[in-house]
């Protein structure tokens, strides 16, 4: 979809009350550009909308996983039950039995792990675009700021 300026917040198009732009031009006060104003605010809601897309994502990358490691949590279990219903020495049953739940434990640590950091990421990637977004804000303002007290 082309992108307009004005007019696309978050690959949509804006309705025509939101055209911040003409909005933007019935306020007229002296010494700030209100255009500037709300074009700043429109790259904010961009952003946000940004950020919330990658949190989205995430969320249903880790529930696909989730679902995922619940599918091999089934098939292993259902092999070491068959494992340890078969006939052999207790002895022998309990170091395997012993075997398998640290492999258990240990997977189930990895899962974990692979779960927390793919939150992690998206969390830095949408943490990242907000960061970058306050920065440019605080140029914008800057700007504004200097552009006000040249024009005086």
């Amino acid at each position: 979809m082309a992108r307009t300026s004005s007019q696309n917040f978050a690959g949509m198009e804006w309705p025509k009350f939101m055209d911040f732009t003409s909005f933007a031009e019935q306020f007229k006060v002296p010494g700030i550009d209100a255009k500037a104003v709300f074009e700043s605010q429109r790259k904010n809601l961009e952003v946000l909308s940004a950020a919330q897309a990658i949190a989205l994502e995430a969320a249903q990358a880790v529930s696909r996983r989730q679902i995922e490691i619940l599918r091999e949590l089934m098939e292993e279990s259902a092999g070491a039950v068959k494992e340890l219903t078969a006939v052999g020495k207790p002895e022998e049953k309990l170091a395997r039995q012993t075997e398998l739940f640290k492999q258990s434990f240990e997977h189930s640590l990895a899962n974990l792990r692979e779960l927390a950091e793919m939150g992690a990421k998206s969390n830095g990637e949408a943490a990242e675009l907000i960061n970058q977004r306050i920065t440019e804000s605080l140029d914008e303002i800057k700007t504004a700021i200097q552009k006000a007290a040249s024009a005086k």
